[in-house]
């Protein structure tokens, strides 16, 4: 199947696809392929979704390394993702991807059913970069060996990213809104944890 066939497909059934993939496990250098124009934005996508599959402790830093490669390229305005040879040649196991993937793309069905390209405004060069920077930083979130501190910010990064693919600003508002409550809740968490610090400190050394 050419390019252009392929990114005229719905994202879903891309996705599909990968899910069927006969081999036990599939490279990133295909995955790129098989998304084409919208690879992107697709593979930001997948990663972000990847940093919320209920996988071993330390996954998420494992995964969300490539979002690192990945959104600042947005930031300077690639239109098409650049991959080094070792990323491309990093196999993903297809059993790993099923234990979400079967799940997301039931829901991006959904999504893709009432999607549309809407609110233009956000997109462009400034919004695309906007969005780039914003998944730069959540990406630097996913790295850290944060338990638990990875479901809201992968499903931020899966949000404007899919935004990016389907042009659909609602989606962009929603990830957006999905940031803030991201680091309300882990500068919450932080402050929590610095004060039980402190209370305990405080106990010890009777100051």
């Amino acid at each position: 199947m050419d390019e252009q066939s392929e990114t005229s497909r719905p994202l879903s059934a891309i996705l599909s696809d990968v899910a069927e993939h006969p081999e036990p496990n599939i490279t990133v250098g295909e995955l790129s392929e098989r998304f084409g124009a919208q690879a992107l934005g697709a593979l930001l996508f997948i990663f972000g979704v990847a940093c919320i599959l209920p996988l071993p402790p330390g996954a998420s830093t494992v995964l969300g390394a490539p979002l690192l490669l990945l959104a600042p390229q947005l930031v300077i305005g690639n239109r098409a993702p650049w991959l080094p040879a070792k990323v491309r040649e990093r196999t993903l196991a297809v059993a790993d991807l099923n234990k979400g993937l079967p799940r997301a793309i039931h829901w991006l069905k959904r999504v893709e059913a009432v999607s549309r390209p809407r609110f233009s405004f956000l997109f462009g060069p400034v919004g695309d970069r906007a969005i780039g920077v914003v998944c730069t930083l959540l990406a630097c979130v996913l790295v850290l060996p944060i338990w638990g501190g990875n479901i809201l910010p992968g499903l931020s990064v899966a949000l404007l990213s899919l935004s990016l693919v389907q042009r659909d600003g609602i989606l962009a508002i929603v990830g957006y809104a999905l940031t803030v409550t991201s680091v309300s809740v882990l500068i919450l968490a932080f402050n929590i944890i610095a004060a039980m610090f402190h209370q305990a400190f405080t106990l010890l050394t009777g100051a």
